[in-house]
């Protein structure tokens, strides 16, 4: 098995390699009937299934997950950077199941999605340093310049004598680049349609 790191990803991804794989499954198929693998599965532990993808209905409660799917079919979308994992908290008989996230946030899942069992690998990413300035460059990030540098025509915190304030006695209060109020729970998202 090769291991990889691909420069997109945060996780590191595991290759097999085709003649070992096919030689595995081949093995696995004659030495054992469906039946056992099915038995296999139920009733052993499922710490020893970690890599398995497997819908959440197999599953029991603790188990610690990543890759879950929001819609049957549709691939992994949740818990998927590296080093995170997600938990059931509730035995998923009934048609949702419920999964406690890395932020906390509890969510009812459909019993019917795939997840991986175990955690993301690399867990280690979030703690490395960037060592000069061109290195957050290299990630796509670009410099992020305040509004008071500016001129007026670029930002509406722009211009003045010296390290002005927005303008005014007091000051002006805080403004998106394109004049809408930032603070005191001001909305400046897309408008929410209502229900």
């Amino acid at each position: 098995m090769a291991v990889s790191l691909w420069r997109s990803r945060t996780a590191s991804s595991a290759l097999n390699l085709f003649t070992n794989a096919l030689r595995h499954f081949s093995s696995e198929a004659t030495n054992s009937s469906p039946h056992s693998t099915r038995e296999s599965m139920m009733y052993s532990d499922i710490n020893s299934r970690i890599g398995s993808c497997m819908p959440l209905s197999a599953m029991r409660i603790g188990t610690i997950i990543h890759n879950i799917e929001l819609n049957p079919g549709q691939g992994g979308k949740l818990v998927r950077a590296a080093g995170t994992s997600a938990k059931i908290l509730k035995e998923p008989t009934s048609a949702y199941c419920l999964i406690q996230l890395p932020s906390g946030v509890k969510k009812l899942i459909d019993s019917r999605c795939r997840a991986t069992v175990g955690v993301v690998s690399n867990p280690s990413h979030g703690d490395r340093k960037l060592r000069k300035a061109g290195h957050s460059r290299w990630l796509g990030r670009r410099p992020v310049v305040r509004g008071v540098a500016m001129n007026p025509v670029d930002h509406p915190h722009g211009g003045g004598e010296g390290k002005s304030k927005s303008g005014g006695r007091f000051g002006r209060g805080s403004l998106t680049p394109w004049g809408k109020p930032t603070k005191s729970g001001y909305k400046t998202g897309p408008l929410k349609r209502r229900r």
